[in-house]
C-alpha cells in the first residue's frame, strides 16, 4: 500500500478519516505499509514551499501519532530518492499533454490555488503520483473520491508499460475510505489553504472554537438529510465516524436540539477520538532525534526499493548497458 501527503501544513480531520485511519487499518492486516511525504509536489501549485522543513516534522509526527509504526511501515520524502522522481521520464512517454489537461484534479487544483495558467508540474502532478505508487509495486492506494483520477492514470500508465516494454508494474487499485470526502466548517471542500479546517494539532478548547463557527442552515431540528441540508449531514457524518454510530440515529438523538446540540455533541466527539493522538502527538515533538532516525531509516529503505524497480525498467527497456555483450 502507498499513500502520502503534501506538507503544505499540519493534517486535519478530513485526512484523517479520510485516508490515515485506512493506512493504520491495513497495518494491522499485515500491509506492507509505505508512506509518502510528497515535498516535491508542494511546488506544484505555489511558488514557494513556505515552512517545509516544518510541515514535514508535523506530517512525520501526525501519522505515527495516528498509529502509523516506524518498524512496519517506510515514511519517506520525495526529495530524497531520486530514482523513484527518475521514473516520471519513461512514463511521461506513455501520456498525452491532452490526457494531462483533461484531468479534473488537476484543474481542480489550479483553481483552488487561483493558477490561470498551469505550470509544467502541476500539469505532470498525475504522472509523478503514478511513479510515487508504482516504484514500490503498489496495488492498494487509500485515496479520496476527489483523487480517483490519478489513480485511474497510474493504472493506465502501468498498462501502457506493461504492453510495450513486458509485465513490470500491478495496476493499483483505489481504497475508498467510510468518509470519501467531508466539507470544511464553512460547507465547502475541506482544504488547508481555505482555513476551514480542524487540525489533528488543535487542543480541545481550539476545536471547540473551530465547530462552533462551523456552518448549518436555518432549519432549528436536526435531520439526515445529505441532499439538501449538506452542511448539517457533514457534521452528522463526523459525529459517527468517531462514535461508530448510524449518522441517521445521530441526527433523530439531536433533534430539536438544533445547531448548538449538534456542534456540542460534535465537539465532544471530535475531541474524545483525537484525545490519545493528540497526547501521543505532544511527547513524539519532543523528540527529534526520534524522529530523524525515523526518516533516515525510511528514506534508506525507499532508495533501495526505488533503485532496483528502475533498474527493472531499465532491463525492460533495453537500457541496461552494465554488460555490452
Amino acid at each position: 500500500m502507498l499513500t502520502g501527503d503534501r506538507p503544505t501544513g499540519a493534517l486535519h480531520i478530513g485526512h484523517y478519516f479520510g485516508s490515515i485511519r485506512n493506512r493504520v487499518k491495513l497495518q494491522r492486516s499485515g500491509a506492507e505499509i509505505w508512506q509518502l511525504i510528497a515535498d516535491y509536489q508542494v511546488i506544484t501549485d505555489r511558488e514557494v514551499a513556505g515552512d517545509i522543513r516544518g510541515s514535514v516534522t508535523n506530517l512525520l509526527v501526525d501519522n505515527i501519532a495516528a498509529g502509523l509504526d516506524p518498524e512496519q511501515a517506510t515514511i519517506f520524502t520525495h526529495s530524497s530518492v531520486p530514482a523513484l522522481n527518475q521514473l516520471m521520464l519513461p512514463f511521461l512517454s506513455l501520456v498525452s499533454v491532452a490526457e494531462l489537461q483533461r484531468n479534473p484534479t488537476v484543474k481542480d487544483e489550479a483553481r483552488t490555488a487561483g493558477i490561470t495558467s498551469i505550470g509544467g508540474l502541476l500539469l505532470t502532478y498525475p504522472v509523478h503520483q503514478a511513479a510515487d505508487i508504482l516504484f514500490c509495486k503498489a496495488n492498494v492506494v487509500p485515496v479520496g473520491r476527489d483523487q480517483l483520477p490519478h489513480i485511474e492514470q497510474t493504472r493506465v500508465i502501468a498498462r501502457r508499460f506493461n504492453d510495450r516494454y513486458g509485465h513490470v508494474f500491478p495496476e493499483p487499485d483505489a481504497l475508498l475510505s467510510e468518509a470519501p470526502l467531508i466539507l470544511g466548517t464553512d460547507g465547502t471542500k475541506m482544504s488547508k489553504s481555505k482555513g476551514n479546517v480542524i487540525e489533528l494539532r488543535m487542543s480541545a478548547d481550539e476545536t471547540a472554537k473551530k465547530i462552533k463557527g462551523a456552518k448549518t442552515d436555518a432549519e432549528r431540528h436536526i435531520t439526515w438529510d445529505p441532499d439538501h441540508r449538506p452542511e448539517v449531514a457533514n457534521l452528522l457524518q463526523v459525529i459517527s465516524l468517531c462514535e461508530g454510530t448510524d449518522p441517521e440515529q445521530v441526527a433523530a438523538e439531536i433533534g430539536d436540539g438544533g445547531g448548538g446540540a449538534l456542534k456540542a455533541r460534535l465537539t465532544d466527539a471530535v475531541n474524545t477520538e483525537l484525545a490519545p493522538l493528540r497526547e501521543r502527538r505532544n511527547e513524539l515533538a519532543a523528540d527529534v532525534g526520534y524522529l530523524t532516525s525515523v526518516l533516515a531509516a525510511g528514506n534508506e529503505r525507499a532508495n533501495q526499493m526505488a533503485e532496483a524497480t528502475l533498474a527493472e525498467v531499465r532491463d525492460a527497456m533495453g537500457m541496461d548497458y552494465r554488460t555490452l555483450v
